[in-house]
């Protein structure tokens, strides 16, 4: 961070580092195993006194230094100035941790150089013994340099105790120190003896090329068995998170494991394929194969490695973006830019923002990421986020995605970063508000003196939202539900259930949003109410977007003479908020709450994250239902019980995203912010200043709850949504109350305590008992009118407000009192009573002014 940036757009760091790394490591592993094979394929020429053999190692001897001594120098040269330039925080640590380490392995690798030069010269020109003790002072020195640099190597996976007593025996001798040693010897043995069988093979003579091929053979299977033993050694002295991590939770190792794995048979296969004689061409063909094989089996190996160490350069110490550990608290709390020497921009403006995030991602993201790159390109992998989403992603980045540090900078600086990644390179923009013209309704008339009953209906799901794309996914099934309640008017006003038929219209310029739904319809009597199909509404407008159709109700008895006549809207709220991690349009006509590709990356999200097929599923044409698997009680699903319900799956994995935002997190995702057309928060809270956080808690506190009661069915998955939540509000895991989604909420008598004025504006964790107990089935003291006939729906309690038009969501209160109160307020019980009424009914306190007029 302190070191001027090397700018690598297009190749980024990690490229070049993979590039010049992996085939160095393969070269200087057969310097170590090539040197060993030097001396006792001499050895066996002398033994048997075979002058061609001797001839063959002469020419052999050659090629291995060629290739060791000019492309494994100019490699190893690369390294250094990759790295240096790249991370020199952790190259400086490097060397000043290991200095002694670092001067030893340079005599040694000095002793290599003059030690393989006198060897090729003096070929056949000294005493044969004399010729093979140089031999052997190669491969020792060699060893050697192998045994000084895996000290350093292994010390950036498992530094050990050098974490407390910053000691040069702790680091360099660090837990994988040995197995790592013994690994890495077994493997040069045989990466000596697979670049042994492409010499070998392209011998002339038949007798000769079988020979050394089965010589060259032995070099490959015989350290096998020790090979593999040592490797599971090496895991086993790996920390058990460690191993967690590459081999559990990093789905992006898993291609490199496989490929270790499946190399390994191949390569035994190959050897012995190879030791039976084959024809001249076929064995030259198969010993380069498997020459590039061994490439591979080391560039799988190499990554496993590298992966592990991650999200650190030098594990538990200094993060890969050259942060030490102990001050990435001090980063996040006042900012990095201010502390970096490079950085043009110490306060972000509005003007400065996208060249603030410009220096934030070199800083941060350059030296792993590319940007149009052919390895972690940045745009592509962000390709899907707003600059709002990707900013919740940077804040959670850590938690499921291990390799990535967490995001060391101010709040400030994250949404900087995020706005340069998302819109500067990648064009995309948060949603800009819906402007929409204002909605005029005509309000049915209503005549105090002469009309006999008065028709009062609502949506008793309140601010379900939707989200569905049709035979594809779905998550969130559309349609609305209404309920009504005619009422006779009189002294002692009677709910009338029978002889009367209730009736719906939708207002003109909407269509339904598939063939089950029908502009018009009958609404189905039950005890005192009448209801809609379940979910049987949900009507599109064929002029734009439009989230608030009108519903015309009518209520006529038997001889179809016309009761009562009123109005309602049924939202249809399409607006979640997806899209903006998802990739994709958030608004549409039609398409319910969800793009095509919207859906298609969730599924390959979820496809990630779960082990999952569904993407591939979907694609070969079966429609994807969420439900299907998880437990939902709002449709009555109950999914796989071994599974988490599909609120607490859901809450529980991106509240990790959202920590800390209070109603803002609700708002990225659900239609709830005042400036989304939908507009779900609408009531009165809304209006006197309350949000989302005030009955449900902050998103922490909303999941926990949620994940608490999956905790007590036995559902251990959840602590790994569960352990980086810390409760908003509640002190403490054992203060959070379990609730089942849709069962266990927040209700009107908590804060309002027997109808009386509110004690407390915050409410989190006291939830109704069971589903009889909410709000949407709660009557009266008579047991029959349903409070929301008076109140309205759940979050948009009268008098609500509504920026798509003044009277959409009073539009009875305003027929039957011409205010916008919830009916009756005021002492207006003429509404239902004829005569006036001294006495409180329905519920105490009834009878006193509406406070927030």
């Amino acid at each position: 961070m302190n070191y001027p940036v090397w700018q690598l757009d297009f190749f980024g760091g990690g490229f070049l580092v993979v590039l010049i790394a992996v085939f160095h490591v393969y070269i200087s592993h057969f310097a170590v195993g090539g040197g060993l094979f030097l001396v006792l394929a001499e050895r066996k020429a002398h033994r048997e006194n075979n002058p061609d053999i001797l001839a063959y190692v002469r020419k052999h001897a050659r090629f291995f230094l060629l290739i060791t001594m000019v492309a494994g120098s100019m490699s190893g040269v690369g390294i250094w100035f990759i790295i240096s330039l790249l991370n020199p925080a952790a190259t400086s640590i490097l060397i000043h941790t290991f200095v002694f380490a670092w001067a030893s392995e340079w005599v040694f690798f000095l002793i290599e150089i003059v030690s393989l030069f006198l060897y090729y010269y003096t070929f056949g020109r000294m005493d044969h013994r004399r010729h093979q003790l140089i031999g052997w002072i190669y491969f020792g020195s060699a060893w050697m340099s192998l045994f000084l640099i895996n000290g350093i190597i292994g010390f950036m996976l498992t530094p050990g105790n050098w974490l407390q007593d910053s000691s040069f025996w702790s680091g360099f001798f660090n837990p994988s120190f040995w197995p790592s040693l013994f690994f890495r010897t077994f493997f040069a043995l045989i990466i000596a003896g697979l670049f042994g069988l492409v010499t070998a093979t392209w011998l002339k003579d038949a007798h000769l090329r079988t020979t050394m091929v089965r010589f060259c053979a032995r070099w490959l299977l015989l350290p096998f068995l020790f090979f593999v033993a040592s490797g599971y050694w090496y895991r086993a002295a790996l920390p058990p998170e460690l191993q967690e991590m590459i081999f559990a939770r990093m789905p992006s190792m898993r291609l490199f494991v496989d490929g270790f794995f499946l190399c390994s048979p191949v390569l035994v296969l190959g050897g012995l394929l190879l030791a039976i004689r084959l024809p001249a061409g076929l064995s030259r063909s198969l010993a380069v194969l498997l020459l590039l094989l061994g490439q591979i089996y080391m560039g799988c190996f190499e990554f496993i490695r590298e992966g592990g160490r991650r999200p650190y350069i030098i594990r538990d110490f200094m993060y890969s973006t050259s942060i030490l550990k102990k001050d990435a608290t001090r980063y996040q709390s006042e900012g990095l830019l201010r502390t970096a020497k490079w950085s043009r921009n110490q306060e972000i403006t509005e003007t400065n923002k996208l060249a603030s995030g410009r220096e934030l991602y070199n800083l941060l993201c350059l030296s792993c990421h590319a940007i149009d790159g052919p390895m972690r390109d940045i745009k592509k992998l962000t390709a899907p986020y707003t600059p709002s989403g990707l900013d919740a992603m940077i804040s959670g980045l850590h938690i499921f995605h291990p390799a990535m540090p967490p995001f060391n900078g101010s709040v400030k600086e994250r949404g900087a970063l995020a706005s340069f990644i998302a819109h500067g390179l990648n064009g995309r923009s948060d949603p800009i508000p819906v402007q929409l013209a204002e909605k005029k309704v005509e309000i049915p008339a209503f005549d105090p003196k002469t009309d006999q009953f008065v028709l009062l209906a609502w949506s008793p799901l309140g601010m379900h939202s939707v989200a569905e794309v049709k035979g594809l996914l779905s998550l969130l099934p559309p349609g609305n539900t209404l309920q009504a309640q005619l009422i006779q008017r009189g002294e002692t006003p009677e709910i009338v259930n029978q002889g009367v038929t209730l009736s719906y219209k939708v207002e003109d310029g909407f269509a339904g949003a598939d063939e089950k739904t029908a502009l018009s319809g009958v609404l189905m009597p039950e005890e005192d109410v009448f209801t809609t199909e379940e979910r049987a509404l949900l009507f599109i407008s064929k002029h734009g977007f439009d989230p608030y159709p009108v519903v015309t109700i009518e209520a006529r008895d038997e001889n179809d003479v016309l009761l009562a006549t009123t109005k309602v809207v049924a939202p249809v709220p399409m607006e979640m908020g997806c899209s903006n991690c998802h990739g994709g349009s958030g608004r549409l006509n039609d398409q319910a709450g969800l793009s095509r590709e919207t859906a298609l990356n969730i599924l390959a999200t979820h496809d990630r994250f779960s082990a999952t097929a569904l993407l591939s599923a979907a694609q070969s044409g079966k429609a994807i239902r969420c439900q299907s698997c998880h437990a939902d009680p709002l449709f009555r699903a109950e999914g796989d019980k071994a599974r988490l319900n599909l609120s607490a799956s859901i809450h529980g994995f991106h509240a990790n995203y959202l920590r800390g935002r209070a109603a803002e997190a609700c708002a990225l995702c659900h239609p709830s912010s005042p400036t989304v057309a939908t507009s779900g928060l609408r009531d009165i809270h809304a209006t006197v200043g309350l949000d989302c956080t005030n009955c449900h808690g902050g998103i922490e506190d909303h999941a926990l709850g949620l994940l608490r009661h999956e905790q007590q069915e036995g559902k251990g998955q959840v602590n790994a949504l569960m352990v980086h939540l810390t409760p908003s509000i509640s002190k403490g895991l054992d203060k959070i109350a379990p609730r089942k989604p849709w069962i266990n909420q927040p209700d009107c008598l908590h804060c309002h305590v027997d109808y009386q004025p509110p004690e407390t504006d915050t409410v989190t964790h006291t939830w109704t008992k069971d589903e009889q107990s909410l709000y949407s089935h709660r009557t009266d003291e008579s047991g029959r009118l349903f409070c929301a006939a008076c109140h309205s729906s759940p979050h948009a309690l009268y008098p609500a407000e509504n920026p798509y038009g003044a009277q959409l969501n009073t539009l009875q209160p305003l027929q039957y009192q011409q205010n916008p109160l919830p009916l009756s307020s005021n002492r207006n019980c003429a509404v239902c009573h004829t005569v006036a009424m001294e006495d409180e009914m329905h519920h105490t306190n009834i009878l006193r002014d509406f406070r927030n007029e």
